[in-house]
């Protein structure tokens, strides 16, 4: 394990993932941990001076209440250093500046992230520097490969996080808790008891002023190569050994290796879509096509879905299928685990014959067991009961988990370099039908479930 952070410079410190994300997590993890304390310098190529500076962490910290005399340390010491993130001479000074171990957190497009790490790759860098990069990691399978070169020539693999905030500890640690610490559920989880796994991450949210990257990405590039996959790495995953780093990768890169498109056919097990004119909330949103931004050439989906199988005993015939989109009538965070149906019900009992099904909520965490019981007033009439608990918020925000494994040194549950490889491999035949036009791109009216032919998932 590395040693922990002592100095933390944010590059593109006046972007919105600065300001919304990394700052309010900061505050919030000084105020759960007041022991804790790091240097923190705020750089980008906009022109601000401390004060400037200092207001924007302020502002941050005031959206979660942080305070304590360690926030009030940091807040009254952090500065601001203006830098081009892309030149070596600049990126030299800024680590020259950082008083013991550094990192460097790419709150930056990817393209940009990229040529940073190459000017890192032109001058002697700190002992015990960590990088910090956000998705999409490279732009595809080949430059995945190439950002790892890049990387591997810099610094260790530990000392590299690949950020994914949906593998935060307690969203993690939900899974595994419910999945291995109950025999009930243990030896079920294979595909003798279970039908089929969907995947869903639905939002109302709309474009958001988010064209400049998302146009370029799309549902599939933006929520699905990366967040959901590692969901669904998490959920079939065979036992580690430990929670530790190597054991908890290794376990997620074995079952993503062995992940491929359903019957490798992109063109049956892929469907995208994007969203046309509607209404949300009472709110009126143009089509996708005629938002601020956006190439309505480039076809890019708002709406993907895609059928995967995990080539293993365990998984054998389950399809796994992973959705994401937005503008949609109503949000859906969750895994929905179908169990086959029950092998006989005797003549006589009537009602619902649905399959069990667990659902495992994110954001907020939560779970519901729903089952098949006999109803109050007859028991021969069979009715749906849901078995419910709330795992709470945990103690701090994703981002919050994310930042205390890079300032701890800790790297299990950031994505490795083979895994964000696997990532890529796992969606270029999707990504490649979608390209030459075989998958046709639909359309779904904003505030729908998306287009009225798709069938409903969990």
């Amino acid at each position: 394990m590395t040693q922990s952070v002592d100095t933390l410079v944010i590059l593109g410190a006046s972007g919105d993932l600065t300001s919304r994300l990394l700052l309010p997590a900061i505050g919030q993890l000084l105020t759960d941990q007041p022991k804790r304390t790091f240097t923190l310098i705020g750089s980008s190529s906009d022109d601000l001076d401390d004060d400037a500076w200092r207001k924007i962490v302020a502002t941050s910290f005031s959206t979660v209440d942080a305070k304590g005399p360690t926030v009030d340390k940091l807040l009254k010491e952090t500065r601001y250093v203006k830098a081009d993130a892309t030149s070596a001479d600049d990126l030299k000074g800024l680590l020259g500046d950082a008083k013991g171990v550094p990192a460097l957190y790419f709150a930056l497009p990817p393209a940009v992230a990229a040529k940073a790490c190459e000017a890192l790759g032109t001058f002697d860098l700190p002992e015990g520097l960590t990088l910090a990069l956000e998705k999409p990691f490279g732009t595809d399978r080949e430059s995945a490969i190439r950002l790892n070169a890049t990387l591997a020539k810099l610094v260790p693999e530990d000392q590299i996080h690949r950020v994914d905030h949906f593998l935060g500890r307690s969203s993690v640690f939900n899974i595994l808790g419910v999945r291995f610490a109950n025999s009930i559920l243990e030896p079920l989880w294979d595909g003798l008891h279970i039908e089929r796994v969907d995947v869903i991450y639905d939002e109302t949210l709309a474009l958001e002023g988010r064209a400049r990257y998302y146009d370029g990405a799309g549902a599939l590039m933006d929520m699905i190569q990366s967040h959901l996959l590692q969901v669904m790495a998490v959920l079939a995953m065979e036992p580690p050994s430990t929670l530790g780093e190597a054991d908890l990768r290794d376990a997620k890169e074995i079952v993503l290796r062995a992940t491929r498109v359903w019957g490798d056919d992109p063109v049956t097990a892929s469907r995208r879509a994007r969203y046309a004119a509607g209404e949300i909330d009472g709110k009126k949103l143009p089509a996708y096509a005629d938002e601020k931004g956006v190439d309505p050439s480039r076809e890019t989906e708002t709406l993907a879905e895609v059928t995967l199988q995990i080539d293993t005993w365990r998984w054998k015939g389950v399809p796994f299928t992973l959705r994401s989109g937005k503008a949609l009538g109503g949000r859906r965070r969750e895994m929905v685990i179908t169990f086959t149906p029950a092998e006989h019900i005797p003549t006589g009992l009537k009602g619902t014959m649905e399959p069990a099904k667990l659902r495992l909520l994110f954001a907020p965490d939560s779970m519901s067991l729903e089952i098949n019981i006999n109803g109050s007033d007859d028991p021969f009439e069979l009715e749906r009961a849901s078995l419910t608990a709330d795992f709470g918020p945990g103690a701090l925000l994703a981002y919050g988990e994310v930042l205390e494994g890079i300032l701890d040194g800790d790297p299990s549950l950031s994505v490795r370099a083979d895994t964000a490889v696997e990532c890529w491999r796992i969606v270029e035949p999707v990504l490649t039908a979608w390209r030459e036009g075989r998958v046709p791109l639909e359309e779904y009216p904003a505030g729908s479930e998306g287009p009225k032919d798709w069938k409903q998932l969990g």
